[in-house]
């Protein structure tokens, strides 16, 4: 499905070299200040051609609302968002005409629908997400006006070079709690806040971009002072919401939540987040965040943090033997723009599916709210 959430309800369109993208905003709530200058900043840090480390393809990537707006303020109606493709080339992609791109949804696609798109990777392109990061946009203006909700994410490795995200280090832990978005960005065009493997990773792109090849990584991403009590119990747990958004995007492999799988390695003794009260807050916290500001599948007012691993980029400009539709034998070297690594560029698309899910999973529990107090009086 092209559709993703309950009451805030995003449906994105469009294929990569198509004459344009975007997406279908349902649920946004009525009065909220919303303009191009909202939606644009995130859409800036997604777009391609920012650095000699992503794509050369040149897209301004500018945003344009077509409804759901007026004077300045949203209207409740669906927001519809468009971007142009402007630097498409579909001619760069006859050869898959013939071929199947090794580890591309080519083939998969033709089986599945009996058709694909003849240029790009069509709907599995990255470039459908732009759709998801215009409707993030609005969802995180939602969610800053409700709670303050900061979302910010980081690369924190590329290939074998990565920080220490072990959820135990105190230099971890404060990186979670202070990092802003300007922060990452100034640091350079791999996002990556540690200047200890920071070079290093710039290094390790270079390499295989050189080699006309590519590299996987990972983006971690924290939410601060999202609201008590988001998530549902059993199937719609908030870190199942999230992994669901999370794997949903192109190029994606796995998912770790709070202390993942380095929460494995140590006893329930230490794993265990102990309850502390919190004198200036006037509530309960807890000391230690191994659940990763989760517990029962609920916000417990925590930081909630999370990694995603993104692979390799299947289409490379290196040659592949691989073999035609009708299954003779030969040699692809695809001839589109692509990314060394995507990684550095998947770090405003995952803050805009976190934002998605939160503000979906916020109007769920006001709604919820709306229904006690009414059985209340």
């Amino acid at each position: 499905m092209s559709s993703f959430g309950t009451l805030f309800r995003v449906t994105t369109y469009g294929e990569s070299h198509c004459k344009s993208v975007g997406c279908i905003v349902d649920g946004c709530p009525p009065g909220l200040e919303l303009s191009e200058a909202d939606i644009q900043p995130q859409l800036s840090r997604r777009r391609p051609g920012q650095s000699k480390l992503s794509t050369p393809r040149n897209e301004k990537d500018q945003v344009h609302i077509q409804s759901g707006t007026e004077n300045g303020l949203s209207l409740g109606s669906p927001i519809g968002m468009l971007v142009q493709n402007e630097d498409h080339r579909p001619h760069d992609y006859s050869e898959t005409d013939l071929y199947p791109r090794p580890s591309h949804a080519d083939w998969t696609y033709i089986q599945k629908y009996g058709t694909k798109s003849t240029s790009g990777g069509g709907r599995s392109s990255a470039r459908e997400t732009i759709g998801r990061v215009a409707a993030g946009a609005i969802a995180e203006k939602i969610l800053a006006k409700a709670n303050g909700v900061e979302i910010v994410a980081f690369v924190s490795s590329i290939g074998e070079i990565a920080m220490d995200r072990n959820p135990l280090d105190p230099k971890f832990q404060k990186i979670l709690s202070s990092i802003t978005r300007e922060e990452v960005d100034a640091v350079g065009p791999v996002r990556c806040p540690d200047e200890t493997v920071r070079e290093e990773m710039v290094k390790v792109i270079e390499k295989y971009r050189d080699a006309k090849d590519s590299i996987g990584g990972v983006v971690t991403c924290v939410i601060r002072n999202c609201p008590i009590g988001l998530g549902e119990p059993c199937f719609d747990k908030l870190e199942a919401t999230l992994a669901h958004a999370m794997l949903s995007l192109p190029a994606t492999k796995g998912f770790e939540f709070g202390s993942g799988f380095f929460g494995t390695t140590i006893p329930g003794s230490k794993h265990n987040d102990p309850f502390i009260f919190d004198e200036s807050n006037k509530r309960l916290r807890t000391k230690t965040n191994n659940s990763g500001g989760v517990q029962g599948g609920i916000s417990n007012g925590e930081n909630i943090y999370f990694s995603v691993a993104f692979k390799s980029a299947a289409t490379i400009s290196q040659e592949q033997t691989t073999v035609t539709y009708e299954g003779k034998d030969g040699v692809l070297a695809a001839r589109g723009r692509h990314d060394p690594s995507v990684t550095p560029r998947a770090v405003p698309i995952v803050e805009s599916m976190a934002a998605l899910v939160l503000v979906d999973q916020l109007l769920i529990q006001k709604s919820r709210e709306y229904g006690i107090n009414i059985c209340k009086n």
